[in-house]
């Protein structure tokens, strides 16, 4: 099941009840608040995670309902630079930490960034249903965003210019694509930048022509090509088993940050994103549980 993504990307889920309880959920950490501490929670981050990130809270909530979890996006920028500045509890993330971005944790928060992966996205590659194109090369994926392939017919498309779209570049997925597909080059002046990956499937369902990337959740209405590492290897679909085995080329984890190791509260919900029941959250929304053992 994938769910249809707003075009807005900032949630705050604040599901409290007035009951409480006195176990965690299944899967938890360390078995129940202590006496005075936070049952209030803050992820803030990546545009691409926010879904599952609310997703992830409301389950959360249900089964501690004297628990309430706030869940906004912004991009992964956004999120670090919470991180750092001690506005958010964890960021959510596309895209592993810089390591300038882990020293300000520290100085900031006297506390090393802790990464945790959370699940495995299949960065996908949209085209309009329409187009008649399956798949695609990195190389060939690379001429197209630095502006050196302009129109589709010289990668087996239509006789037509291509439209470019792409994400901001606060944006973690912008990021990843920037150092793992473009070998850390510029993107070409004519990508259309939008805000948020929901922008660009909405650009991608409108245009015929047009090309754009972002995570395997957001597949709706539109497709994902087959990706090739280089020309001479086989493409592959982007999938739960090519993500997890590493044969899908631009396969990534997605990330939680926290500034020192999670207590208390944080904790217990990451090890409950962790455990069987937060893991099966993933597939509902169209990402994938991380690799077993």
């Amino acid at each position: 099941m994938r769910f249809v993504f707003p075009l807005v990307l900032t949630f705050v889920v604040t599901l409290a009840g007035c009951a409480r309880t006195e176990h965690a959920p299944a899967g938890g950490g360390d078995g129940g608040p202590a006496a005075g501490e936070s049952q209030t929670l803050t992820l803030k981050g990546s545009d691409t995670m926010v879904i599952l990130g609310q997703r992830w809270a409301e389950a959360y909530m249900k089964a501690t309902p004297d628990v309430t979890i706030q869940v906004t996006g912004g991009g992964s920028g956004t999120g670090i630079a919470a991180l750092i500045n001690g506005t958010t509890d964890i960021c959510e993330s596309s895209r592993p930490m810089k390591d300038k971005e882990r020293d300000e944790v520290q100085a900031k928060r006297g506390a090393p960034a802790v990464e945790t992966k959370v699940a495995l996205d299949a960065l996908a590659v949209y085209v309009s249903a329409s187009n008649p194109l399956t798949e695609i090369s990195i190389p060939a994926l690379r001429g197209v965003y630095l502006g050196d392939t302009k129109g589709w017919k010289a990668i087996g498309g239509p006789d037509h210019a291509i439209v470019l779209y792409g994400r901001e570049n606060n944006s973690g997925t912008y990021g990843y694509f920037k150092e793992h597909v473009l070998e850390n080059k510029d993107f070409a002046a004519a990508v259309q930048t939008l805000a948020g990956t929901a922008a660009v499937v909405s650009a991608i369902k409108g245009d015929p022509f047009g090309i754009g990337y972002g995570g395997i959740a957001y597949l709706e209405g539109i497709r994902a090509l087959k990706v090739k590492k280089d020309d001479a290897s086989p493409a592959v679909a982007p999938s739960l088993q090519t993500a997890q085995d590493g044969s899908y080329p631009i396969a990534r984890f997605l990330y939680f940050y926290t500034a020192g190791a999670p207590t208390g509260l944080g904790k217990r919900f990451v090890d409950w994103v962790q455990s069987q029941a937060g893991q099966g959250v993933i597939e509902q929304v169209g990402y994938y549980p991380l690799p077993k053992g």
